[in-house]
């Protein structure tokens, strides 16, 4: 079994270092990247948007975000975010328009596509479900926030485009 062990060093050593070469074995080569595609909605309502914390329990805890979630498998972007709304905040809205998607890279396995829209509240209170904490912010009010960070370019294209 030791004998083995030191043939394989070997062998690893030789594809690593062998004949002048220089080169480094990455480890992590294996390691695989997952695109996550999540909506998010930037929902209006009387001059003011809606935004939420994320709790203490979820990633990124206590970070401003719009809502929103992750698209299912067969779902399309816009069937999500109404869906998700409904689950997390129990209201209903109406999309009015698609800003452009933003990548954002977590870690190295995880990669967001973050897909917003604009909205209107159509109907219902706010009633969180995984959130901590919710506010209705003038415009103006929303860059005080501390962003989870693939939201801050989304933000960023909703303000220049009001």
């Amino acid at each position: 079994m030791i004998y083995l062990s030191i043939i394989c060093f070997i062998i690893e050593w030789e594809n690593c270092y062998g004949n002048g070469y220089q080169k480094r074995h990455d480890w992590n080569a294996q390691i695989t990247m997952k695109m996550i595609e999540v909506t998010c909605a930037i929902i209006e309502h009387n001059n003011r948007v809606l935004v939420t914390q994320r709790s203490e329990k979820m990633s990124l805890p206590l970070k401003w975000e719009f809502p929103g979630g992750k698209i299912e498998k067969d779902e399309t972007a816009e069937a999500c975010l109404i869906r998700e709304i409904l689950e997390e905040l129990h209201i209903n809205v109406k999309i009015t328009k698609r800003l452009n998607s933003n990548t954002h890279q977590y870690s190295e396995t995880k990669i967001i596509k973050l897909i917003p829209f604009i909205c209107e509240l159509t109907d219902g209170e706010v009633k969180l479900t995984e959130h901590a904490n919710f506010l209705w912010l003038c415009k103006s009010e929303l860059t005080k926030l501390d962003w989870a960070a693939a939201d801050i370019p989304v933000l960023n294209e909703y303000l220049n485009t009001i």
